[in-house]
């Protein structure tokens, strides 16, 4: 097992490495990067909102057909966002992190928004993977941009704070699922062509990273190492590290997905008898509890990197892990009560959506800064690719196996993680 870090920060070579004052840059990076993932995030989520009601709309079919189209369609979205996620990494290490962060962003609200349209579920197939294409874009640019423009005694607290962002788009989403319930789906959606308008305005305050633009200046000048090389990150010594980046990622992002695509099924035994109004801001509340949950998540690990800068990053992920598996299980078990069902919503949020939190950080401080959004968007990404294939396999064994089976079944998938993680370095 690998277990010292490689110096490779010592590629990061702008004034800003070591800086100990946060400079006004700085924050409207972060305020960049905060807003990006955050509107990222509510249009990824919003079709798992209105996923019953738009496809019962279009459709006019039983619910077996709407889950079997739901998934395929949230399946070929993932394929989408992670091609994209894997081709915007390596764009923004060429040429330059913060237009490909606001160009991302401008894709994925109008496609977003473009559903809202749909006269039937192969044209709400089209639009979510083209908006796919830029979700799965933005953050391997935001997070380098961040990272590389922080001072390096509070990188780790930066990510986290971006992070979060996560949580305040699946918070705004399921806002807009109980607040445009009784609009519609259409209205839902429609309201993914925000972060459009906000693209326009952050493109003229953004700035680039200073590191980033002498490490391309180098490289020009062949006297640095060559910018966003998908082939170095498989060279030694990286391929380890790109390998173990994968692994954990895709643990947590194979579970979370696959539960979260399940549990409105789940939480339909609850309520029977609610029309598509009612099931939506059902749904909305449901996911407000894994909000909570994420959100004190993301709050540990934030205070822990504040008191413990160098705290374990394996261990951390590793207790993450761990409780995303617990909680899980005890999902689909367990919860035969609404009680039970929101307590469990709960844990979820806490491990398996919070967990990202230490994920990114992890991705962020794995890679040098010339293959930085390269190495992180892989990782991320390619994991991404590996959870496409879940909607589709989930759906089908449900259908089969039944959803409760299948939920317990798929908590497995944490193990994977919990054993990768001992394989990689300790970057803290």
């Amino acid at each position: 097992m690998e277990t010292n870090s490689t110096p490779f920060e010592s590629t990061d070579h702008g004034s800003n490495v070591g800086a100990p004052v946060v400079g006004k840059a700085a924050w409207i990076v972060l305020a960049s990067a905060f807003v990006g993932w955050m509107f990222d995030a509510m249009d990824l989520y919003l079709f798992t909102m209105i996923m019953v009601p738009a496809l019962h709309d279009l459709l006019g079919a039983s619910q077996g057909s709407v889950m079997r189209i739901g998934g395929l369609i949230v399946g070929a979205k993932l394929l989408c966002w992670g091609i994209g996620g894997i081709l915007s990494g390596i764009v923004a290490d060429r040429f330059g992190r913060a237009r490909v962060m606001l160009g991302t962003m401008l894709i994925y609200s109008v496609f977003t928004a473009a559903g809202a349209f749909a006269r039937d579920w192969y044209q709400l197939l089209l639009f979510q993977m083209l908006a796919g294409f830029g979700i799965g874009g933005e953050w391997a640019a935001g997070a380098a941009l961040v990272v590389e423009t922080w001072p390096e005694k509070h990188r780790a607290k930066a990510v986290q704070v971006m992070q979060v962002a996560n949580v305040a788009g699946l918070v705004a989403a399921s806002a807009l699922a109980i607040l445009l319930s009784g609009a519609g789906w259409r209205w839902v959606l429609g309201v993914g062509a925000a972060p459009a308008l906000a693209s326009l305005g952050l493109r003229f305050i953004t700035p680039e990273s200073a590191s980033w633009e002498q490490s391309r200046a180098a490289a020009m000048r062949h006297a640095g190492p060559k910018m966003g090389s998908i082939s170095e990150i498989f060279g030694s010594p990286l391929r380890r590290r790109t390998i173990v980046g994968t692994l954990i990622a895709s643990a947590m992002m194979i579970g979370g997905w696959g539960a979260s695509i399940i549990f409105p099924t789940l939480l339909r035994e609850f309520f029977p008898s609610a029309g598509s109004a009612e099931f939506t801001r059902q749904t909305g509340i449901a996911f407000m509890a894994t909000n909570a949950g994420a959100v004190l998540g993301y709050a540990s690990i934030l205070l822990l990197v504040s008191l413990m800068p160098r705290v374990s990053r394996r261990i951390v992920y590793a207790v993450f892990c761990a409780g995303a598996w617990i909680a899980v299980v005890v999902l689909f078990g367990a919860a035969k009560t609404l009680g039970t069902f929101y307590f469990s919503m709960l844990g979820f949020g806490f491990f398996a959506m919070g967990g990202f939190g230490i994920v990114a950080l992890y991705l962020t401080e794995l890679f040098p800064l010339h293959v930085r959004a390269t190495g992180q968007g892989f990782a991320w990404n390619m994991a991404r690719l590996f959870t496409a294939f879940g909607p589709l396999l989930v759906s089908f064994a449900s259908a089969n196996l039944g959803f409760r089976v299948v939920g317990i079944t798929l908590a497995t998938v944490f193990g994977m993680g919990l054993a990768a993680i001992f394989f990689g370095p300790e970057t803290g």
